[in-house]
């Protein structure tokens, strides 16, 4: 449709232009809300797997201290008659489902032992344990869902007797470095 005024000249290209610009401002109003959606949302993820890594870690700390607390105290931690060496704990262990804001850490540990040359005066026995700690919140498929796992190493080797004497049987005061 053409419009003319009184001179005869056509007229409309304006309402055209207007039009135009203002599908193309809406499209950039529209851009703006969902790219501003995007950051909070990426922001908020990258919170919560900072929250997931330091819950990985606080459940990795607990397994190497449940190790280390009982290198020399065999009355109250777990050890067999055959090798009175501190044991893993039970593993796999869930600590929490509420931890730092519902993170559910799951610690996993495994021993290898190792001997050191024919046992004799001055050597000793060392152990090598692995730590795994998996700390996860929400569901697996969400948006949601966020994982962390870190994992670590420890040798804890047997000192010998103070006397210099070879072990004779488990009941010598048997003591442990853990680092």
């Amino acid at each position: 449709m053409t419009f003319h005024d009184a001179s005869g000249r056509q007229t409309g290209f304006a309402a055209i232009a207007a039009i135009f610009l203002v599908v193309i401002l809406a499209a950039l109003g529209g851009f703006m809300v969902t790219f501003s959606n995007t950051q909070q949302l990426t922001s908020a993820q990258d919170v919560q797997g900072t929250r997931a890594y330091w819950a990985a870690r606080a459940g990795l700390e607990w397994g190497v201290g449940s190790v280390v607390a009982c290198a020399n105290i065999a009355t109250t931690c777990p050890r067999t008659t055959s090798t009175p060496v501190p044991s893993c704990p039970a593993s796999p262990t869930t600590l929490s489902t509420t931890f730092d804001g519902g993170f559910s850490v799951t610690v996993s540990c495994s021993r290898a032992d190792y001997l050191e040359a024919p046992p004799a005066p001055g050597n000793a026995n060392r152990y090598i344990y692995q730590f795994t700690s998996v700390s996860t919140s929400g569901t697996v498929g969400t948006i949601g869902y966020v994982e962390r796992s870190v994992s670590a190493s420890m040798e804890c080797m047997r000192n010998a007797p103070k006397d210099g004497v070879a072990y004779v049987a488990i009941t010598d005061p048997l003591t442990y470095t853990c680092g």
